[in-house]
């Protein structure tokens, strides 16, 4: 589960037998006040993100080099032969589920954006439930949770 800003644009390819793949790379931000010297400290550490399908093509759709977005998924080592004949190793996150936390007026008036990957039955959308006189509407805040 990673929390971070897109570092890049989704850069998505797309297969011949109508499948694609969309891969951006991710910013994670660790921030602690140092011991030593007092002042604050911040790490940042890049993480490959790879999504599949149709929630490649949502992350292309709605996502933009800046954003903010949770994923969540299964880390997945891989290893190629490079130009130079070197091998290659690369640790990606294949996402499993995501959340856009960038609020932007075109998706969903300024509410978090959810999404899975599909699975062979994808699920069917549930009606936003409407506070009733005996459930008190809950209070808006902008945790990811």
């Amino acid at each position: 589960m990673l929390i971070g800003h897109l570092g890049d644009e989704v850069k998505v390819h797309y297969f011949e037998g109508g499948g694609c793949i969309g891969r951006f790379p991710l910013a994670t931000n660790e921030t602690y006040t140092s011991k030593q010297t007092g002042e604050k400290v911040t790490n940042t550490d890049w993480h490959n993100v790879v999504v599949r399908n149709k929630a490649a093509e949502i992350c292309e759709k709605y996502l933009s080099k800046g954003d903010k977005v949770y994923v969540e998924g299964r880390l997945k080592n891989r290893q190629w032969q490079g130009e130079d004949g070197n091998t290659r190793y690369t640790t990606e996150v294949h996402v499993q589920d995501f959340t856009f936390l960038t609020n932007k007026n075109e998706v969903g008036q300024g509410q978090p954006m959810q999404a899975k990957q599909p699975t062979s039955n994808p699920p069917q959308a549930a009606a936003p439930q409407q506070p009733t006189a005996e459930q008190p509407a809950e209070e808006e805040d902008d945790l990811p949770f």
